[in-house]
């Protein structure tokens, strides 16, 4: 069987580093070499001919994270790597993921097209937007679950009357996979956007008196839908609320929003690195889950036990 060599981006090298300690093996060898104008050009320096190559990055703002990994793909090709996986622990661009409006990009879909032109074998990746972005490659995708993350701390947490709730309709499946597990009961909130990034109005169906209530989402980007559910939820009548979303964007004033906020905590991942911390923001790691799918998928093994609804 081919070796592993796992590799990092400049971006997510932090993450790379915690997956190569779990996994047993050092982070490869690379370096980018970046021209006056800006350009970069990623090289290997190490032989990688004949491997499994594992190349780690987030595609999060700014572009050049994207086209980095792009680059390090094109480069793992022509060193001769057997076998080229993506590990994108947070794939940018997966909210566009449909024509929602004339005369828009779907900007998932050109991503995906970028990746498989590039050379990539597989992508790994971590709790997408929209489930369905799968269907965009013409390769597997092992798409991991940060439930996986979520469930044993909400479980330390020793809650009772314990409710989940979906900050919008597009989370209603996220929120329902953990009420599920716990056997606990789910509310949704309705909200209604005038433009992005802007709530016009929102409320809460469902009862949440006296309920120690967990909002579930995906990505937390300027903290306005999570703090706005939050705070509806609260004059409810529920006893405490919490939330945890596996990308923290972390954009604008979302730090400030969260503060203020009446949320005990926001619970997040490391996918993305967060600009400064907060007393109310905890950071878990996906390092261990990513390590694990890793080997799997390289001693060609089942990863469904990774999933909640599997254990």
């Amino acid at each position: 069987m081919s070796s592993v060599k796992i590799f990092s981006g400049t971006h997510t090298k932090y993450l790379a580093e915690q997956i190569c300690e779990v996994y047993g093996k050092p982070l490869g060898i690379m370096s980018v070499q970046r021209f006056s104008d800006g350009e970069m050009s990623p090289y290997f320096e190490e032989s990688i001919r004949g491997c499994d190559v594992f190349l780690v990055q987030s595609t999060c703002p700014p572009a050049e994270n994207l086209m980095e990994l792009l680059l390090m793909i094109d480069a793992a090709r022509r060193a001769s790597a057997k076998y080229v996986t993506v590990v994108i622990p947070y794939f940018g661009y997966a909210r566009q993921d449909r024509k929602d409006k004339p005369r828009v990009a779907i900007a998932a879909k050109v991503v995906a097209n970028l990746l498989m032109a590039a050379g990539a074998d597989r992508l790994m990746t971590c709790d997408l937007h929209a489930g369905q972005i799968q269907g965009f490659f013409d390769f597997p995708v092992d798409h991991l679950d940060g439930s996986a993350i979520f469930v044993p701390y909400i479980r330390s947490l020793n809650l009772d009357n314990l409710v989940f709730a979906a900050p919008d309709v597009g989370g209603v499946g996220r929120a329902r996979s953990f009420a599920s597990f716990f056997s606990a009961d789910m509310v949704v909130c309705d909200k209604y956007r005038k433009r992005a990034n802007e709530i016009a109005s929102m409320q809460v169906i469902g009862d949440v008196e006296g309920a120690n209530v967990v909002l579930v989402d995906d990505i937390i980007d300027t903290g306005g839908t999570i703090c706005r559910a939050a705070q509806i939820i609260k004059e409810k009548g529920a006893k405490s609320v919490r939330a945890v979303c596996t990308h923290p964007l972390l954009s604008g004033k979302a730090y400030d929003n969260i503060e203020a906020s009446v949320l005990e905590e926001l619970v997040v991942t490391d996918t993305i690195p967060l600009r400064k911390q907060s007393s109310k923001i905890k950071v878990l790691s996906v390092a261990h889950l990513f390590a694990t799918a890793i080997r799997r998928v390289h001693d060609y093994e089942s990863i469904s036990s990774l999933f909640i609804n599997k254990q």
